[in-house]
């Protein structure tokens, strides 16, 4: 890493906690940045350079051929079981799925095919 990298990576983390300070705050951007006497187009700017690091970040840890994936969420790889989870009817507004010791509730117009899935893989993932 040169000191061309090294200062980049240091700016990048420095505006970092930045935002993550007024995010903590709860202030606007603009009441924040006015307070820390710096122009609001200055944090764009650093939040824009964040989420392009992130991004490409996250391109060269999973291949250029891998989608992008939301903060929160994780991809779910189908596979293929022989034994399906236990299906309760509970009311006539509710169905519940049962298995492995994990309950998922739901309102009967939900796709059951999809709420079956969606237990197989967090039964294989957990």
């Amino acid at each position: 890493m040169n000191t061309r990298e090294i200062a980049e990576e240091y700016r990048l983390t420095h505006w970092a906690e930045i935002i993550q300070e007024r995010k903590e705050s709860g202030l606007s951007v603009r009441a924040f940045c006015k307070g820390a006497g710096f122009h609001e187009n200055i944090y764009f700017y650093w939040q824009r350079k964040l989420r392009e690091a992130t991004c490409e970040e996250l391109s060269t840890i999973r291949g250029k051929t891998a989608g992008m994936v939301p903060s929160g969420f994780t991809e779910l790889k189908l596979a293929s079981r022989t034994t399906l989870p236990t299906m309760i009817a509970d009311n006539r507004e509710r169905v519940c799925i049962e298995t492995s010791g994990l309950r998922i509730t739901a309102s009967n117009e939900y796709p059951i095919d999809k709420l079956v899935t969606l237990m197989r893989e967090v039964t294989r993932l957990c």
